[in-house]
């Protein structure tokens, strides 16, 4: 892997990019690495869970263990934390064994390098998934969850990553305050849902007008996030694009997003070892070309 278009190939192949060829030897980022966010950083149920408090559900397979890797990084700390929002960025979260400090707080003036996904649970990702789990069946030739949540004239879920915004920039900023000299990134969701057509219904139980709708709302939360890394100076590295045609509609081994069902070792509706593979070369790919992450 001695060029750029041999590393991008692996990129794209889902193998773990090698340390010998690591951003890290041709670049500034030689300092501590924190990773904060959410259960699609943490890994939830991809073995080894490892760290504490259990609840927080990381594996040592998660995207920002890979991307240590990857930089030949031993100064790492991963605070991530199954089911975390913006508000645990900057307060405690309590969890089965115990509590997950303020995330912010692994951060200090040494730290080099810092990635960010956050966001789903501020709009309600779990209970967006169960209603649209149920309420979707209910109109198989319709959209139920989409009117569910569209009642009234407003879509409520656009709204709420609306209000989401001025959060992820508030957390933003306080990164920039803790740890000004560190290079940061925003990284945002994969593609869960296939990128076009109808779905896999009733497999996975959104009818044609909800998939559509749901990856409606998926952009626009990207969309979101790649508007304050940028507003705030960040990098925002898009998963989505690099892991299409690997959603919850594929077979085992070809999907990186398990569906309500999990078929290998993950939470449902949550990224598999395939899928933080994914999100860790991405990373690392963008680090090292420091171009947009899928140009």
């Amino acid at each position: 892997m001695v060029s750029a278009v041999g590393a991008l190939a692996l990129c794209f192949g889902g193998a773990v990019l090698s340390p010998a060829h690591s951003f890290a030897d041709t670049d500034d980022v030689s300092g501590p690495y924190v990773s904060l966010g959410d259960s699609y950083v943490a890994g939830p149920l991809i073995p080894l869970q490892t760290g504490n408090p259990p609840g927080c559900l990381r594996s040592d397979r998660n995207y920002p263990s890979l991307v240590r890797t990857g930089l030949r990084s031993s100064a790492f700390r991963d605070a991530s934390c199954s089911g975390a929002t913006t508000k645990e960025m900057t307060a405690p979260q309590a969890v089965i064994g115990g509590s997950n400090p303020p995330q912010l707080d692994a951060l200090d003036d040494r730290t080099a390098l810092v990635t960010l996904g956050i966001g789903g649970n501020d709009i309600g990702f779990a209970d967006i998934i169960k209603n649209c789990a149920i309420k979707s069946p209910a109109k198989p030739f319709g959209a139920g969850c989409k009117d569910f949540y569209t009642q009234g004239g407003r879509d409520q879920l656009a709204d709420r990553i609306d209000a989401t915004g001025p959060k992820v920039a508030a957390v933003l900023d306080e990164i920039s305050k803790r740890a000004p000299h560190a290079k940061v990134l925003v990284v945002g969701y994969p593609t869960i849902l296939p990128d076009s057509g109808p779905g896999c219904f009733p497999v996975v139980p959104f009818t044609p007008g909800d998939v559509a709708y749901l990856r409606k709302t998926t952009h626009e939360l990207n969309d979101m996030l790649a508007d304050q890394a940028d507003k705030a100076d960040a990098q925002y590295v898009d998963t989505y694009r690099t892991s299409i045609g690997h959603d919850v509609c594929q077979l085992p081994g070809r999907k990186w997003v398990e569906g309500l069902v999990p078929t290998a070792p993950a939470a449902p509706v949550h990224p598999n070892a395939l899928g933080m593979r994914n999100s860790a070369n991405t990373v690392l790919m963008q680090l090292h070309a420091r171009v947009p992450a899928g140009a």
